[in-house]
């Protein structure tokens, strides 16, 4: 199956509201250049140096979201493009954020993640971090980063119930924030394996890689 039509064939099963973002780590830049002749326009990478180079190579009208755990000394490669950061896990992570947005002029859309799932791999704050986040006056007084929502990771199981619980857990966070600031808009949650799933509990938006790309090749 080409990346072309593993695309249609996954927009096809998107509502409206659902943004895919196409989850392009350790592919190479001729694959995420049939991704775009394709119509797609958003790519999630992980590694910021990564990410860096290909924005270097390819269109400018490309949206890059960083997805991974984002090292704070790593911030300032990545201020002057990125458009979304997922992986938002402390109040010292959105300062240093909010600092490299402001020496490039720009505000980046932020979303907080947190931490759903069962396993230790996982990482992430408590809904009573991310609340008291929200509600500080430090957080209202960072003028250059815009928190749009939050973003999670299921466990990785079989067993649906799991998943589904842990979704609607987010969901339930998203929305109880959201009370706070009404400017949350995004559901960040669902992956290859579980996007139906995801979009069912409110996703807004779910990050795809193997479906559109074939098998993750990790000994780059």
């Amino acid at each position: 199956m080409s990346i072309n039509t593993n695309l249609s064939q996954l927009q096809s099963q998107l509502p409206d509201q659902v943004t895919l973002v196409a989850v392009s780590k350790t592919k190479p830049v001729a694959d995420l250049m049939e991704a775009y002749a394709a119509g797609q326009r958003i790519f999630g990478e992980n590694k910021i140096q990564e990410m860096a180079e290909k924005q270097q190579q390819m269109p400018k009208d490309i949206q890059w979201h960083m997805i991974g755990n984002v090292q704070r000394n790593k911030v300032k490669y990545m201020a002057s493009f990125v458009d979304l950061i997922h992986g938002v896990d402390s109040l010292k992570l959105l300062n240093e954020i909010n600092k490299q947005a402001e020496k490039n002029d720009r505000t980046i859309s932020c979303l907080l993640q947190l931490k759903i799932a069962k396993e230790d791999t996982k990482f992430g704050m408590t809904s009573e971090d991310a609340h008291s986040i929200i509600d500080s006056d430090h957080f209202k007084s960072l003028k250059n980063i815009s928190i749009v929502g939050v973003m999670g990771m299921a466990s990785f199981t079989d067993n649906t119930m799991q998943i589904k619980e842990e979704f609607t857990t987010l969901k339930n966070t998203f929305e109880s924030l959201k009370e706070i600031n009404p400017d949350l808009l995004e559901i960040s949650m669902g992956m290859s394996g579980d996007f139906p799933l995801a979009i069912e509990c409110g996703s807004t938006m779910i990050r795809v890689g193997s479906r559109i790309f074939g098998a993750r090749n990790y000994t780059k």
